[in-house]
């Protein structure tokens, strides 16, 4: 029985052995996570105990609208600021723990931080009005002998006799951005199931072949209906072409066209069975054209200026009108004005149609420079010159040399398409005297070659679309 006695004592002995080797351990274990989360924490005196009660003003400018509502909404009548009373008093004990504080504050950081990655950048807007021609021997986007499918022969100065043709070897370069490249079949695929208008006079219309060659590479293109019906745009009986046309590719369904209006504003006749009536200009009134047809488009294009003169005026009979009558107002009767009044009461009419069909971006076209020296076009002036830029290659100043388009279009949601003072740098780049229509000694100092200038305004319509 001692022996016995004797086991169980020395069993005894070695769980009380075991049991304190584990609390030893435990102890061990504590002292030196405690000693480690010491290690973490910031000393002592970093934290500022606020003493109860304390009185905050928290500013009500920075809450969002809601917020604020709920502030004046529970009794909070000062709109500048909001008094927010701490009745308990602060127990150190009960603050917020050091580590959860440190935590807290770390993700406040990178959230701040990510916020500040991620705040939108403001966008640079190109003004590729600005800039400097360059030599590009990659230069023209198409063949001047290859587009006869869509280029009028007497634009297209391959054909004729001119013999100079380093005019087709520049392009326009903006001043801070890059133009994008021009490629047709991804501008076909950008404008799919759209429908771009050009509506103007005759630099509207050699803008139009000019993005038609574009497009099509200057090269034979099937699958492209002629769909000028659904326009009304086919030839009436006794005209010597129709008022406009308009191609769809098939591929991609896009349609460009253009139509034929040398002023933008309506024109009536007076007597409809007197074939040599004069017409009613009215000059606050759109071509019925673009009332008929705008909800269609997604893209328009407008351009005028050449027309605005007593000749043009006085040999297609037109007579100015403005709110169904007669001009009465002498003053308002100056051709500068009447221009200036239509201009702008076509930027408002169109301002308004785009918040009505949100689908349109509309451009004004500023006027294209003619390069007459010595003389007009009736009177002997020429362009002889064939050395590109020989008055220089940029452009630098600020705002546009058409101030009526760009006084128009200012503060409207029609965009400038300001071509002016980098068409002004190219003047043996007109036709001149190879006109295969011209009168002996009559040039055209007006019109461009093709492939030519209008190609850059095609470039710079289509970097803005």
């Amino acid at each position: 029985m001692a022996i016995k006695g004797s086991f169980r004592g020395l069993r005894g002995k070695k769980h009380s052995l075991a049991i304190a080797a584990i609390c030893s351990a435990l102890i061990i274990w504590t002292w030196e996570k405690a000693t480690l989360l010491t290690t973490l924490l910031p000393p002592p005196n970093s934290f500022e105990m606020v003493p109860s009660p304390v009185i905050l003003r928290s500013p009500v400018h920075h809450l969002k609208h809601d917020e604020r509502r709920q502030y004046v909404e529970h009794g909070y009548t000062d709109s500048n600021s909001i008094d927010v009373t701490l009745t308990e008093r602060i127990d150190p004990a009960a603050v917020i723990s050091p580590v959860s504080s440190e935590i807290s504050s770390s993700l406040m950081t990178k959230k701040l931080d990510e916020s500040i990655v991620n705040m939108p950048m403001e966008k640079k807007v190109c003004k590729y009005e600005k800039g400097k021609w360059v030599a590009d021997n990659r230069m023209p986007l198409y063949s001047g002998l290859g587009c006869k499918q869509w280029l009028s022969d007497m634009w297209a100065c391959r054909l004729m006799q001119r013999e100079d043709f380093s005019y087709e070897r520049y392009r326009w370069q903006p001043l801070d951005c890059e133009m994008p490249e021009f490629e047709g079949s991804a501008f076909l695929k950008r404008m799919r199931g759209k429908t771009i208008a050009l509506v103007g006079d005759s630099l509207g219309r050699q803008q139009f072949q000019s993005l038609i060659c574009m497009v099509t590479g200057g090269n034979h293109f099937p699958g492209v209906k002629d769909v000028g019906i659904e326009y009304g745009l086919v030839k009436a009986p006794g005209a010597v072409r129709p008022d406009g046309w308009a191609y769809r590719f098939a591929d991609t369904g896009t349609t460009i066209l253009y139509y034929w209006s040398a002023t933008l504003c309506e024109l009536e006749s007076l007597n409809r069975s007197d074939p040599s009536t004069s017409y009613a200009m009215h000059l606050d009134r759109p071509v019925p054209f673009l009332r008929n047809y705008i909800h269609r488009f997604d893209v328009l294009v407008l351009n005028t200026g050449h027309h605005w003169n007593r000749g043009k005026i006085k040999a297609n009979k037109w007579e100015m009108f403005v709110g169904g009558k007669p001009i009465a107002d002498r003053k308002l009767a100056d051709i500068g004005n009447a221009k200036n009044l239509t201009i702008h009461s076509i930027v408002k009419w169109i301002d308004f149609q785009i918040s009505q069909n949100p689908q349109l971006k509309a451009f004004f076209m500023t006027i294209s420079p003619r390069h007459f020296f010595n003389g007009d076009w009736n009177t002997g002036g020429s362009c002889n010159n064939t050395k590109p830029l020989s008055n220089g290659s940029e452009v630098l100043q600020d705002g546009s040399l058409d101030t009526v388009v760009e006084s128009a279009v200012k503060g409207s949601k029609v965009k400038l398409l300001d071509i002016t003072a980098l068409s002004k740098l190219r003047d043996e780049a007109h036709i001149s005297r190879g006109g295969l229509t011209a009168a002996k000694g009559v040039q055209d100092c007006l019109h461009w070659c093709l492939p030519g200038i209008p190609d850059t305004w095609n470039e710079i319509l289509c970097a803005q679309l």
